[in-house]
């Protein structure tokens, strides 16, 4: 599975991965993102390794994860979606995060390059 095959199935699988799993985050980070990936989230340029140490501490912080996936769209190498990522904190409380996110795919299918506008709207 890739972002190109099954985008709705990444935007749910790589957080509860990252951020819940067992598994070595530098592994997941790469099962779904080319080695030369950039995010910019609001405009904020993260690389691999300023992503792993987001990652490492979520970790120790979220309980849970859940995500809403409300549109996606795949057009050649092109990717675009809009969700909710839903955090419930070890310490208690919810963080829901509306996401819009477009992305550029390599050939295999993996993310290159992905741009994120994001905001956090009252959780349920």
């Amino acid at each position: 599975m890739t972002p190109r095959t099954d985008l709705t199935g990444y935007l749910v699988r790589y957080p509860q991965e990252a951020g819940l799993g067992d598994e070595d985050p530098a592994t997941v980070l790469d099962r779904y993102h080319t080695p030369d990936y950039e995010l910019v989230n609001d405009g904020v340029l993260l690389d691999r390794e300023r992503l792993l140490d987001h990652i490492r501490p979520a970790r120790k912080r979220a309980a849970g994860l859940r995500v809403e996936v409300e549109q996606v769209l795949v057009d050649g190498d092109q990717v675009a979606a809009r969700y909710r990522l839903i955090a419930e904190l070890r310490k208690g409380g919810i963080i829901t995060t509306e996401i819009y996110m477009f992305g550029e795919l390599a050939a295999d299918g993996r993310l290159r390059r992905a741009i994120q506008a994001t905001r956090t709207i009252p959780s349920e």
